[in-house]
């Protein structure tokens, strides 16, 4: 009876978690993230493979300050994204429209200054970053622009739980940016055909991302209590940003203080390490709306958090076993033999990309439930992480120990936090105020 009643209880097992929402919402997110993500580290073996270390390290060092920069799209994604979702909630379908032309709209002057501050600072940067030209910066500040408009429709999407039309958007914008640059390299173009590659990726995605929405561009608008948004949006900034510089800020320290060759060295240890962030980065996205629904409905917010974090280590061990099994192949496939200096590194890297991500998932749970304690706990995981690569930067293997130093601490200090907010969580807590 114990054998016929064991593989029914196992079947009734896969079965609930075949049909539940959280594990098919990953599933769809997961494959665009995985189809962005093969894309994008193409992307970088493309330029790698094609520039040489030394080169390579200016486009690596540039993608790190885009990737920076990009922290306000992040931001912008996050604030709408609880928002749309909250609007979804209360059955506000013309305010989600107000939310979309409202934020395309204030977002026109802070771009303009931001192109503006990056015209004013680029002799600075190109100096700090002893790059060859200012076209590239020049095409990566336009970048710049075009993403944080594009954060807008990704946001909506995202708080609507759109996740297919969303899972494409990611996966068009990295396929579109790889093809682009392979296109660049035939002709001749450099870093400057790196930079204006990314710019062709963002430029797409938004005429997708556009036509994902028409439905909700085409509902009458009604005006939304959206100055509600300014509070939380300053814990999604310091949030965001945080997670941005604990993996960027260590290329560009890197690029400062080692030379050439090193730079461009760790700059393809970055990238590999960010493959488990990028593959698993679906998890956290899909736990943001559902964390907000869950803490409003009562339902259980610890119980998404810990699956969330069981489905990334999963995903994330399956690489790190390759990772560890073949790290000369790893090396080979992604950036050729030019970079077999970088295999001795290759798991601990892994194991930074894995820390990576939990901690980006913990920090998306406390934004969703609007926490604000985890704010200087991260700020001094970023802080620890910069002290450490300036004090200890003798080579590029140095600077993976400090990074890895950094983040396992810091990944502590949160999860501490979180098991001691879970159980304190109630619907009251994410409620918004109404409108004066």
């Amino acid at each position: 009876m114990d054998a016929v009643t064991a593989p029914s209880a196992w079947r009734g097992r896969f079965a609930r978690v075949k049909s539940s929402r959280l594990v098919r919402q990953n599933a769809i997110l997961f494959a665009g993230g995985l189809v962005s993500g093969i894309g994008g580290f193409v992307y970088h073996a493309i330029a790698a493979r094609a520039l040489g270390p030394a080169l390579y390290g200016e486009v690596a060092s540039l993608v790190a300050i885009y990737a920076i920069g990009t922290a306000g799209a992040f931001i912008i994604i996050l604030i709408l994204a609880r928002y749309a979702a909250q609007l979804t909630l209360d059955g506000n379908a013309g305010g989600i429209r107000y939310l979309v032309t409202r934020s395309s709209v204030v977002l026109v002057p802070p771009t303009l200054l931001a192109l503006l501050a990056t015209a004013i600072f680029a002799g600075p940067a190109r100096s700090f970053l002893h790059l060859s030209s200012l076209i590239p910066l020049t095409m990566l500040a336009l970048a710049l622009a075009g993403v944080w408009q594009l954060a807008v429709l990704r946001g909506v999407l995202q708080g609507l739980q759109r996740f297919p039309q969303l899972s494409l958007n990611l996966s068009l914008e990295l396929i579109v940016r790889m093809a682009t640059l392979l296109v660049m390299v035939l002709l001749g173009y450099k870093v400057g055909g790196a930079m204006l590659a990314i710019l062709a990726g963002v430029g797409v995605a938004y005429v997708q991302g556009g036509v994902a929405l028409l439905d909700v561009l085409r509902t009458p608008a009604k005006r939304a209590p959206l100055r509600a948004m300014a509070t939380y949006s300053l814990t999604a900034a310091a949030g965001t940003l945080g997670v941005m510089l604990l993996y960027n800020l260590d290329v560009i320290l890197a690029k400062h203080f080692l030379g050439p060759e090193a730079a461009g060295y760790y700059g393809g240890l970055n990238k590999i390490g960010t493959i488990l962030y990028f593959l698993t980065l679906s998890v956290s996205q899909v736990l943001f709306p559902r964390v907000v629904e869950a803490v409003a409905t009562d339902q259980h917010p610890g119980r998404l958090l810990a699956l969330s974090a069981g489905i990334m280590c999963l995903l994330g061990g399956g690489s790190l076993v390759v990772f560890g099994a073949v790290p000369w192949l790893v090396v080979r496939i992604l950036f050729g033999p030019a970079f077999d200096v970088t295999t001795p590194f290759i798991l601990p890297v892994g194991v930074i990309g894995l820390a990576l991500s939990l901690v980006n998932l913990l920090v998306q749970f406390f934004m969703a439930v609007h926490d604000r304690w985890f704010v200087p706990i991260l700020a001094v995981g970023c802080a620890l992480e910069a002290v450490l690569v300036v004090m200890n930067h003798d080579g590029f293997g140095n600077v993976v120990v400090d990074v890895l130093i950094a983040l396992v601490l810091l990944l502590i200090a949160l999860g501490v936090r979180a098991l001691l907010l879970v159980p304190r969580l109630r619907p009251e807590m994410v409620a918004e105020p109404e409108a004066a």
